[in-house]
């Protein structure tokens, strides 16, 4: 290997992942590297945006390689640098890797193959179901790794595949295969490709807008912005201009309606022209040329990003924030705390993760919404990623955990987290399940996700989960939810539903109040809730427009709760075995021993056959 190895030029600094590809060749780890994950972005450097492969071979490779050749499966080879004229024309049979192979070991020094689609030439899979020559395609690179003669010749091979689960084991499994990541674009490459797209934008405004493009690829933040310089106000910021425009006139008002209208779809420079050009613009109406299109970019972000990961991630709508809840007055000052600590960035005070855990109908749900909404955070339910196909379950996840990177600070909801992380279905999966849980184990104890990626993980059964997923460094803190267990949380809990429902509950007598309100004692939040929708319902029906106390009361008489009460104790007492805090638990089990806990339990599961 030569002492140049790879080019690095000091007027355009490499990315990231580039200097990784520089550093582990120069090093002798590899000289057959995989690129993953953001391989069909843009890349910018020297005031123009690349294809990938175009910006290794010009950017990287051009001053140091003598030949750089690169193969697409379906268009064949073409050099990018030298010549390749005995491959030009495509081999009899497609084997584009061995028509290659005399010139990456035997022939050329200095040549760069550059292979796009590598997971088309060596998939993933069990062998007896690979074709030949998908199985002598990874052999041949893996040959081709292992051969002293590839670093001799200072040859460097790069192949390309958006997931690593596509490609072959044989090739992740070697230690002379490099992978490196090319990860979605951060805060600085945003920015830089905002001010390549619009070079007039003010610092504020294109760090403005590269903070609310977090997720976005650089082709997609650019094909959003472009048309930004031809960006129109809308109709409340035209007449704002106007009527300053035409001064402190006594029609101003309704002059500047009816231009505003004349003039839809021009510019703030057209307008300013038209209607009083000698006014200085520095007196005009400040105009926020850029809030149309924030506007824009919030909403085709969340398209783009709901489309690449369809049916994988759902982006969580919050409409109600801790306020909302009633009663769980621990709960809600623990989170209020974390909330508090989010807005803060005080991120040693903000958990890995937090385990929500409880009965059926307990408000998990309701609450990790509410503190979606207080903590300011965006939010994302992580759904079924799991698939049939080999190694589909594998990239899936890779692409949600790299998008969920890239939108951070960020809160993941895993709603149902035993069938996630539980041990059933993993029988005949060819060990895929336990490498997702693996993998996401792996990133949800990252220390350098604390306060960017905040899990929130909720079940009903904690004992089906994988006992490591609940340790601490993955789920620091385990809130318990339990249904009321006195008049007073029962209360709470009606006015909190009354409130967000905008029902209106006729007084009555503290002491009917709270005899009627007695009989909702151990009802889950859900059924509180049902019975009075219940009720409003016959209220309507009455046509009035109040709750009643006999209306209340015969609703509460119709209504039928959940009567497994065994099973119930049985997830409440999971609750308190699982629960981080013991303020936070209910007084009926704040001075339960562990010993008649374990005990309780062991017979609950006896009699209800786990």
């Amino acid at each position: 290997m030569t002492s140049n190895g790879l080019a690095k030029d000091a007027a355009a600094p490499l990315p990231e992942w580039a200097e990784a590809i520089r550093r582990k060749y120069l090093g002798g780890e590899a000289s057959i590297f995989i690129l993953h994950g953001n391989i069909f972005d843009r890349v910018l450097s020297n005031g123009r945006l690349w294809e990938l492969t175009d910006f290794l071979a010009h950017c990287v490779l051009w001053p140091s390689r003598e030949r750089i050749l690169h193969l697409d499966p379906t268009r064949g080879v073409r050099a990018l640098k030298g010549k390749a004229e005995h491959l030009l024309e495509a081999p009899a049979d497609d084997d584009w890797l061995a028509a290659l192979e005399s010139s990456v070991i035997g022939g050329s020094d200095k040549l760069a193959l550059l292979v796009s689609y590598a997971s088309s030439l060596m998939p993933a899979g069990e062998e007896s179901f690979l074709s030949a020559r998908d199985r002598l395609n990874a052999v041949r690179l893996h040959r081709w790794s292992l051969d002293p003669a590839l670093a001799a010749k200072d040859n460097i091979v790069f192949l390309f595949s958006e997931s690593l689960p596509e490609l072959n084991a044989r090739l992740l499994a070697n230690p002379r295969i490099a992978a490196v990541e090319v990860p979605l674009p951060d805060f600085a490459a945003r920015e830089a490709a905002v001010k390549h797209v619009d070079p007039d934008v003010s610092a504020a405004d294109a760090t403005r807008l590269a903070q609310h493009a977090a997720g976005l690829r650089v082709i997609q933040l650019c094909q959003l912005l472009t048309p930004a310089a031809q960006a129109t106000p809308d109709d409340t910021a035209r007449t704002a201009l106007i009527q300053q425009l035409l001064g402190p006139s006594k029609d101003a008002i309704d002059r500047a309606r009816k231009l505003a209208a004349l003039t839809q779809g021009m510019a703030v420079d057209e307008i300013r022209h038209l209607i009083n050009p000698e006014k200085p613009a520095s007196d005009a109406a400040p105009v926020d040329e850029y809030a149309e299109v924030l506007k824009v970019l919030h909403r085709r972000k969340r398209e783009i990003i709901e489309r690449e990961c369809a049916g994988l991630i759902e982006f969580v709508d919050a409409s109600h924030d801790l306020s909302a809840v009633g009663g769980n007055d621990a709960i809600k000052a623990e989170l209020m705390q974390i909330a508090d600590a989010v807005k803060a960035g005080e991120t040693t005070r903000v958990p890995m993760g937090m385990l929500f855990v409880g009965p059926m109908g307990c408000g998990k749900t309701f609450v990790a919404k509410a503190f979606v909404k207080s903590s300011g955070l965006s939010a994302v339910t992580l759904k079924n990623f799991r698939s049939k196909w080999v190694g589909s379950t594998e990239s899936n996840l890779e692409k949600v955990l790299s998008m969920v990177k890239s939108l951070g600070p960020i809160i993941v909801i895993i709603d149902e987290g035993d069938r996630s992380f539980g041990s059933g279905g993993e029988e005949g999966d060819s060990g895929t399940s336990s490498r997702v849980i693996a993998r996401l184990k792996e990133f949800m104890s990252d220390t350098d996700n604390r306060g960017r990626v905040l899990f929130i993980l909720m079940t009903n059964r904690p004992d089906k989960l994988d006992i490591d997923i609940k340790r601490a460094g993955r789920l620091d803190r385990k809130i318990p939810f339990f249904y009321p267990e006195d008049i007073a949380a029962v209360d709470a809990s009606v006015i909190a539903v009354a409130k967000r429902y905008r029902f209106s509950l006729q007084e009555m007598p503290e002491e009917a109040r709270h005899a009627l309100l007695s009989r909702l004692v151990d009802y889950s939040y859900a059924d509180i809730e049902a019975v009075l929708l219940l009720a409003n319902n016959a209220a309507q029906a009455e046509k009035t427009a109040d709750i009643s106390p006999a209306t209340l009361e015969a609703a509460i008489t119709d209504y039928l709760p959940n009567r497994d009460r065994r099973m119930i104790e049985y997830m409440e007492l999971q609750a308190v075995l699982e629960s981080s805090r013991r303020s936070m638990l209910p007084r009926k089990y704040r001075e339960l021993d562990e010993e008649t806990l374990q005990q309780r339990i062991k017979s609950l599961r006896l009699e209800l056959r786990l």
